[in-house]
């Protein structure tokens, strides 16, 4: 293979302060970097990911994303957990509602979805 990792994913996002208390304060990704851009009314949070890096690109009304009929492009994200029944927990806890739990037909561990502030679908696998 030429590629030799994943170096970082770019997700377009509608409030930065919004997604940003997601995925840092919820979710408990770690700030690397913050840009703002106020001649694009943009900005970039930079976050760390574990082994990778999650970019969120905010810009003024972005179009909304598809859901059905899915669209060409990314489906969604998936994180290993360490203790799956717990997170779940934890997530309910902090207000976002997850999805009930299937079982994966490739490794046969649980896993479930939720939803991030811009209806992006992220998943939890059992590890």
């Amino acid at each position: 293979m030429i590629l030799k990792k994943v170096n970082h994913i770019a997700i377009i996002i509608s409030d930065v302060e919004i997604s940003k208390d997601f995925y840092v304060n919820k979710l408990g990704f770690k700030v690397i970097h913050q840009i703002d851009r106020p001649e694009r009314q943009s900005s970039i949070l930079y976050l760390d990911a574990s082994n990778t890096m999650i970019e969120l690109f905010s810009f003024p009304s972005p179009p909304k994303r598809l859901s059905y009929p899915e669209a060409c492009g990314l489906r969604h994200l998936a994180f290993d957990v360490e203790n799956f029944d717990e997170t779940i927990n934890k997530l309910n806890e902090l207000g976002i509602k997850t999805e009930p739990v299937r079982t994966d037909d490739r490794t046969g561990k649980k896993m479930t979805f939720f939803k991030d502030p811009d209806d992006l679908p992220l998943e939890i696998c059992e590890m």
